[in-house]
């Protein structure tokens, strides 16, 4: 079994912009312990560990062209009938068959709590996050990051809701597109004006700025294809390969 890698992020962190008083909903002492390091996508296959850190070895590597041979190509289909609550409310709690589902906390809140740090809490919950710094794999930088500002950070589908539709999950069950659309797999927070950017696009229209993460970026995309036995565009599929070296 391979063993867990953590991949250290710069030691300093932006400090969050609270002024000298706590605000009046935070909660400072309720947070778990700063994070300071990525999961890689070959040694998170659930997503359930933070963030996103990139390949850089041969070995990797060469194990990340492997997992992409297993992608299926098809063509993309039209968006005819795609609607974001075709994949349930966002962000629910109750989709089944996924980690984190059913623990009290919105998928969100679960996401922003994985990957965050320096965390602080509403006042009274253990749930709601109001204030943390942020390290995006999309751009390498940290954001000090306020529920006040909220679409400062976004909650990224890695393989996109309206990209799923055109490949397939069309023709899905309510229930598996809810699992889609709520399994951390597939979510990362991210920088929101870049995740904006991108939009559902495939990767052969839209990879992250930072060129370091672009092949771990395409390893996670295949990796919830593959779980969710989802097509990608021939064009996708040739652009990933050409990230990891292929």
């Amino acid at each position: 079994m391979r063993a867990p890698r953590n991949i250290l992020l710069p030691a300093l962190a932006v400090l969050l912009a609270v002024g000298c008083d706590v605000l009046p909903e935070e909660n400072p002492s309720s947070g778990p312990p700063a994070r300071t390091g990525a999961a890689a996508p070959l040694d998170n296959p659930d997503g359930t560990k933070p963030g996103l850190a990139p390949l850089t070895s041969d070995t990797d590597r060469a194990e990340a062209r492997r997992v992409l041979e297993a992608l299926t190509v098809k063509g993309r289909g039209p968006k005819t009938g795609y609607d974001r609550d075709e994949f349930g409310y966002a962000w629910m709690d109750t989709a089944d068959g996924v980690p984190l589902a059913r623990n009290g906390c919105d998928t969100r809140n679960d996401l922003l709590k994985r990957d965050g740090r320096e965390i602080r809490f509403r006042t009274g919950s253990d749930c709601v996050v109001v204030a943390m710094t942020l390290h995006d794999p999309y751009t390498g930088k940290d954001i000090a990051w306020k529920k006040a500002e909220a679409v400062q950070v976004q909650v990224d589908h890695v393989v996109p809701l309206s990209y799923s539709w055109q490949m397939g999950s069309s023709r899905w069950p309510e229930p598996k597109r809810e699992q889609f659309a709520n399994d951390p797999l597939n979510l990362l927070p991210v920088d929101g004006p870049t995740n904006s950017r991108k939009g559902d696009s495939g990767p052969a229209s839209w990879l992250p700025p930072d060129k370091g993460i672009r092949c771990a970026y395409v390893v996670r995309f295949a990796q919830v294809a593959v779980k969710y036995r989802l097509p990608v565009a021939a064009a996708d599929k040739r652009t990933m390969r050409a990230q990891c070296g292929g």
